[in-house]
């Protein structure tokens, strides 16, 4: 295959406009990289990011944004992500990049996005050629099964019914006996209405011997209070002698007269 050919089967997975290279110190621990240790470090590179696909191998190229001029490539081969893009321990923007030469020389520099999705797109256009390469592989593993006369253990069931046959539903005819909320109730369900109905046991009322009080005392210089409580105060007997003149008798004075004596008395 030519160069021409080869550059016409590649497709363009991803575009991010600006990324940040890093200079990054050698690993200390065998954990993996943390980008707290380099991110102080001055910035070496900016640019655009490229996610291709060049069929069993995917690239991410570094290029610069005005005359695309390439800067560096990471190539990812099939199987091998981990080796060439690894994401940072304590933080999902940035990553650690394995970029080549072409001779064999290869280093490793700190990538970093300005925005969380531009790194879960990053993420996604990666995923997305794996399952490329995983469905073509299994595309030609699938016609060379059946070249080898393949038997399918798992046929298609056909559940359709066959001419004739019939399907037969069995459906329980609905209670009459009234054995739904009104019957649970005690009341009467049924059109004819022969049950009789269950009568509810109520309270009877509170008796009339308690007084109802008045649940606030009234102010204490409501002047209709103060007159109802001076005249319940009163003796019955004072009372009496107010409301009835004739009751005593000591203040009145009998005057007697004498009589004429041409007065003729009859019998």
């Amino acid at each position: 295959m030519s160069f021409e050919e080869e550059e016409s089967l590649e497709h363009t997975l991803l575009v991010v406009r600006e990324v940040s290279i890093y200079k990054i110190p050698p690993r200390s621990t065998s954990g993996g990289y943390k980008c707290g240790e380099w991110l102080q470090s001055d910035k070496i590179w900016s640019g655009r990011l490229r996610v291709v696909s060049c069929k069993d191998r995917c690239e991410i190229r570094l290029e610069d944004p005005n005359t695309s001029e390439l800067f560096a490539a990471c190539f990812v081969h099939p199987g091998q992500r981990e080796n060439s893009v690894e994401p940072a321990l304590d933080s999902s923007r940035y990553f650690v990049l394995k970029i080549e030469d072409g001779q064999g020389k290869h280093a490793f520099i700190g990538l970093g996005f300005n925005e969380r999705n531009e790194a879960f797109d990053f993420n996604v256009a990666l995923s997305d050629h794996e399952k490329y390469i995983r469905r073509e592989h299994e595309k030609e593993t699938g016609e060379t099964s059946n070249n080898e006369s393949h038997i399918d253990i798992h046929p298609a069931v056909n559940h359709r019914l066959k001419e004739g046959e019939t399907i037969r539903i069995n459906v329980k005819p609905k209670p009459t006996s009234g054995t739904g909320m009104l019957s649970a109730a005690g009341l009467s369900g049924g059109p004819s209405g022969s049950a009789k109905p269950k009568t509810l046991g109520l309270a009877p009322p509170p008796s009339g011997t308690g007084k109802i009080r008045s649940p606030l005392p009234p102010p204490p210089n409501d002047p209709v209070a103060a007159r109802i409580s001076s005249s319940s105060l009163k003796a019955p007997n004072e009372d009496t002698r107010q409301t009835d003149p004739l009751s005593d008798f000591s203040k009145l004075e009998v005057h007697f007269y004498p009589l004429s004596p041409n007065l003729i008395l009859y019998t």
